[in-house]
């Protein structure tokens, strides 16, 4: 991280950040419609368009991800071995026995959330869940570890110690980003690191964490479409993602689901949680 990356960090004031709020709250609703839609025998391009059907009508917000460098369409549908950015595709139908990362972005008065959420089709084998449950925890060690003062190395020690001692290898290639009237702004936020050390966390930071997991090697490779990345050895990967606010005293999950608890996530160290 350069000298100057504090300056480069933007930091959200009270507006900005009750905006980006309200961005996050909206796209946990996507989620929440999705939890009834996605199943065995249907498809990734219809899981998108049902995506792009709410967020435009039902939420008037707009799929921040369809334009973003090119891209055409709402949402990530990352299958099995596909580590992330998979494309949706009406000949991709899902299994009775796989797993799916959908990742989804909106925008809403200017403001954009980013989060993915890892979906288990009902005979996905022991083997698989374990990943996709690790993944989630690995997440939210990574979560405890922000608040003013830490380091961006603490939240990678903390997710790839964690996942490491699970038998898992974490993807180095990718990683999080800051976030706000851009889809991506500094800093980024690695998955691996030393504690103690990178950028220092303020109030007002604004940022995503989105670990992956592999069954396997770390190592991925692009396919031939431009996005898609896959493990190198076909394991599976998982992926879960959060956009969060470094607040005065801990930090605030923006995309927070209805499902999820942090009191009983993180347990007695939810404290510093607002």
């Amino acid at each position: 991280m350069p000298r100057n990356a504090r300056q480069q960090v933007p930091l959200k004031t009270r507006e900005e950040a009750a905006a980006m709020r309200h961005s996050g709250a909206l796209l946990a609703r996507v989620f929440a419609m999705l939890d009834d839609f996605v199943r065995p025998g249907v498809s990734t391009m219809a899981i998108n368009d049902r995506v792009e059907d709410f967020i435009v009508n039902e939420l008037q917000a707009r799929p921040a991800s369809k334009g973003q460098y090119g891209y055409a369409y709402v949402l990530n549908s990352s299958v099995n071995e596909v580590v992330c950015h998979g494309v949706p595709d009406a000949r991709q139908v899902l299994g009775a026995s796989d797993i799916v990362n959908l990742d989804i972005t909106l925008e809403k008065n200017g403001f954009i959330s980013d989060s993915s959420k890892m979906y288990l089709m009902p005979d996905a084998n022991p083997a698989a869940k374990a990943l996709v449950q690790t993944c989630y925890q690995a997440l939210w060690r990574g979560i405890d570890q922000v608040r003013p003062g830490a380091r961006l190395g603490d939240i990678g020690h903390a997710i790839d110690s964690f996942a490491r001692a699970k038998g898992y290898a974490v993807v180095e290639d990718y990683c999080g980003h800051g976030i706000g009237r851009e889809m991506h702004e500094e800093p980024q936020v690695l998955h691996f690191g030393r504690p103690g050390t990178g950028l220092q966390l303020r109030p007002g930071m604004c940022f995503t964490i989105e670990p992956m997991l592999n069954q396997g090697s770390a190592r991925t490779r692009l396919l031939k479409d431009g996005w898609t990345v896959v493990t190198r050895d076909k394991k599976l990967s998982a992926q879960w993602e959060h956009t969060l606010l470094v607040t005065e005293t801990g930090c605030e999950v923006l995309t927070l689901r209805a499902e999820e608890d942090p009191r009983l996530l993180l347990g007695s160290q939810a404290t510093h949680k607002s």
